[in-house]
């Protein structure tokens, strides 16, 4: 139960904040390393639009994204030039102050869930029983088996589909012990309330402009996981394991007839 209602709580949660991150991040849509960043310096990465273009830049790769990213078209026919467009943020017209609120709030639901999820994956047997990657499960014959049945869509039957895989442990160990710790703490580093009290968290991440950097590079790497989680559920059978997560009754797939 406690998985589950964690589960959908952090959906929501999640996409409230990739949103209003994604506001926070129009207001100035280029990323730096180190602890300053400015206009005039020279950005690793960068969102931005000319009079006839918008474009992506990714060291000195420049990427057209006209009618996407950096100038596109709102639902009145307005050309506009921010970086992201109204459709995939919160709110959907331009407000730093709006988007931080938002940000914000849903950040104490992420890292209260999220603590909470941890103390009891960690006393009430999850991470024991789901979790833990036995040591053949370490064994590299053992994992390249696992990525070829994945890449060729064979999925676990009978027994074997109660279970997590070796890529799934390894997955969600990432996500639930490295990723969401690592955009809450990069979030923190980047508050100069939490500069003053916590002066060794920009010295941690390099800098309040790396911490930026890396808040926005894990935001994407979870966004990839959601869409592989995603796929992988919808190939598995999506009706067994949506109903597993809604109401925990997973009806185990049968064995294959040899």
């Amino acid at each position: 139960m406690p998985t589950r209602i964690w589960h959908w709580l952090n959906a929501v949660t999640l996409l409230v904040m990739l949103m209003s991150g994604l506001m926070i991040f129009n207001a100035h849509p280029r990323l730096y390393w180190g602890q300053y960043g400015a206009n005039p310096d020279h950005a690793w990465f960068a969102i931005g639009a000319t009079p006839t273009m918008g474009f992506v830049r990714i060291g000195e790769t420049r990427i057209e994204t006209t009618g996407l990213l950096g100038r596109w078209t709102d639902a009145q026919g307005v050309e506009q030039t921010w970086a992201f467009p109204g459709w995939a943020t919160i709110p959907t017209s331009y407000s730093l102050a709006d988007g931080r609120r938002w940000h914000l709030l849903f950040a104490w639901v992420l890292a209260i869930g999220l603590t909470l999820y941890m103390l009891w994956t960690a006393f009430g047997g999850h991470l024991r029983k789901d979790l833990h990657v036995r040591r053949a499960e370490w064994s590299p014959r053992h994992i390249w088996h696992d990525i070829c049945d994945h890449a060729r869509l064979r999925f676990p039957r009978g027994e074997a589909a109660a279970r997590y895989s070796i890529l799934q442990k390894l997955s969600y160990i990432a996500v639930i012990f490295v990723m969401l710790p690592l955009m809450i703490f990069t979030g923190l580093a980047m508050s100069p309330g939490m500069n003053a009290a916590w002066p060794w968290l920009l010295d941690l991440f390099g800098g309040r402009q790396s911490a930026r950097s890396i808040h926005f590079i894990t935001t994407w790497l979870l966004v990839a996981f959601f869409f592989v989680h995603v796929a992988m559920v919808l190939l598995a059978g999506p009706v067994n394991e949506i109903r597993s997560m809604v109401t925990g009754w997973f009806k185990l797939p049968p064995e294959k007839a040899q």
